[in-house]
């Protein structure tokens, strides 16, 4: 049989099939997935192959090709990275400048993966009904360095209501990710959308009665308009994987435009002669806090630093 994944939950996923029904599945003990280290060799937004026991448990034995990933540096040192989300049309990170503040360097290594990836990203600056007349100015500004940029930037708030109908219509017919730092009110944002209580912890042994855990993975919702969002628990950090150093560059849009006009074609961007980012950082071309992100990521080498 062929579904979808629409829940990870560690060793178990749950396989929805065309025609709705629900397996509880693991993965085929001789599976691998090629050419990709991770903790999780099966992803929430894949496209899987499996069969079934006599008690209806599901055994994974083949993976659709992807169109896409995300992906992020696990907390699990034996493992270097963790799938979070396949086959992804949109990626929305989902942050607050207040209750809680997400940093820029946060939000920067979100929008360096989506590039990474090929993933269209949008900003939603969650929470505006509680920002006081100094987070707005900040707001404002976030959101001038962004447009600058090239990215699309939105304001909501599940109290009031702003932003919810518009956030609505861009993610319908999409596959979209969420993501973003504990407490920014991502699944209360997908509850306001649908108008009812979708994104909630379940005890998945109401599928299947093996005891399976449910609050620390990503879980994909099938919305009333069309498409699917996936909702991930919270994080802290966001570690980036896969990334040369001399490539981190090409995936903030503005230094790898100017990038062109350095001295030297190798050039890191740090202390070279002749570097055209330096003198765009200098004469505010580029903004210091995304060239901070930037020197934020270069110099990220600790498996344990963006957990």
């Amino acid at each position: 049989m062929e579904g979808l994944v629409i829940k990870n939950t560690g060793s178990w996923y749950i396989v929805r099939t065309e025609e709705g029904r629900d397996y509880a599945c693991k993965v085929k003990g001789t599976f691998r997935l090629r050419d990709i280290r991770s903790t999780n060799p099966v992803a929430v937004g894949d496209r899987v192959y499996f069969e079934t026991d006599k008690e209806e448990t599901g055994l994974i034995s083949d993976i659709a090709d992807r169109k896409n990933y995300i992906i992020r540096r696990s907390s699990n040192l034996s493992k270097a990275s963790q799938i979070i989300a396949a086959n992804l049309d949109l990626f929305v990170p989902v942050v607050t400048v207040r209750h809680p503040e997400t940093s820029p360097v946060f939000i920067d290594r979100l929008l360096v993966t989506a590039e990474a990836y090929g993933i269209p990203a949008v900003l939603v600056f969650n929470k505006i009904d509680l920002y006081d007349p100094f987070d707005l100015e900040y707001l404002e500004g976030l959101e001038t360095l962004y447009h600058s940029i090239g990215y699309g930037t939105l304001r909501t708030s599940s109290v009031t209501g702003e932003g919810v109908d518009e956030l609505r219509a861009l993610l319908s017919g999409k596959v979209t990710l969420f993501s973003g730092n504990s407490g920014v009110g991502k699944s209360t944002l997908v509850n306001a959308m649908e108008g009812e209580e979708v994104a909630r912890t379940n005890d998945i042994s109401s599928y299947h009665k093996k005891g399976m855990h449910t609050t620390t993975f990503s879980e994909m919702y099938a919305m009333k308009n069309g498409g699917y969002i996936v909702d991930t628990p919270g994080v802290k950090g966001f570690g980036v994987v896969d990334m040369k150093k001399d490539e981190i560059s090409h995936y903030f849009p503005e230094i790898f435009r100017e990038s062109k006009g350095c001295r030297f074609a190798n050039c890191q961007h740090i202390n070279e002669p002749g570097c055209a980012v330096k003198e765009a950082v200098e004469s505010h071309v580029i903004s210091e806090s995304r060239y901070n992100s930037y020197l934020s990521i270069r110099d990220d080498e600790s498996e344990s630093k963006y957990r």
